[in-house]
């Protein structure tokens, strides 16, 4: 079987994280280096980084024409337990405010394109127990105080992934549908990674080894 073939048969789940793995890793890398679980001020733009995301994904959640897609998605909207965690550690008014200003300049994704936001926000949600871990040993963190949006879902973690993922490839799509929920999910991957530049800009140079 040829590669093309052998890609052309992939569920969109696999073709999603195929077609998202270069965004994935760069963003990772990123992240890691400005070590944002180093103190709590510095967790705080990893939160408020959480907060422009889930702030542009929110309408996505509760979207009854996505919810009619992925029956799961009514469950797994973030943004208040993200905007608590905002609270706890100290995110001012104003700061708040210039993350809700950036959501919204992002302009409204396609129907397919918001699958692939999705698909790029729940991801982070199943790789967030190895950074739960870390809040909660490095930071003092907990469900109930400043890592709230890090905790894993109500169903278990990746009983609610593979929801998802089941969900998403159950959705029938041609090559080209399924190119621009991948698109969507690479914007988002985009806008992430953007939001992390702005928020550490002035820490960047203090990043610790």
């Amino acid at each position: 079987m040829s590669l093309d073939i052998e890609y052309k048969l992939m569920p969109l789940s696999a073709r999603l994280k195929q077609g998202t793995s270069a965004e994935h890793s760069r963003l990772d890398k990123r992240i890691m280096k400005l070590s944002p679980f180093a103190d709590r001020q510095r967790f705080s733009r990893f939160v408020r980084m959480q907060v422009r995301l889930h702030a542009v994904t929110e309408n996505l959640y509760n979207s009854s024409e996505l919810q009619s897609l992925l029956p799961s998605l009514a469950k797994g909207d973030r943004l208040a337990k993200v905007l608590a965690d905002s609270q706890d550690l100290g995110v001012s008014e104003v700061e708040l405010a210039q993350d809700i200003f950036a959501a919204k300049a992002v302009p409204k994704a396609s129907k397919l394109g918001a699958l692939g936001w999705v698909y790029t926000q729940e991801g982070s949600s199943m790789g967030g127990a190895i950074l739960f871990k870390i809040a909660k040993e490095k930071l003092g963190l907990s469900e109930e105080f400043g890592a709230r949006h890090l905790a894993g879902h109500a169903e278990g973690r990746a009983r609610y992934w593979r929801k998802v993922t089941g969900d998403l490839d159950a959705i029938q799509l041609d090559d080209i549908q399924m190119q621009e929920v991948i698109a969507g999910a690479i914007d988002a991957f985009n806008f992430v990674y953007q939001s992390v530049d702005e928020l550490y800009k002035d820490l960047d140079s203090k990043a610790a080894c």
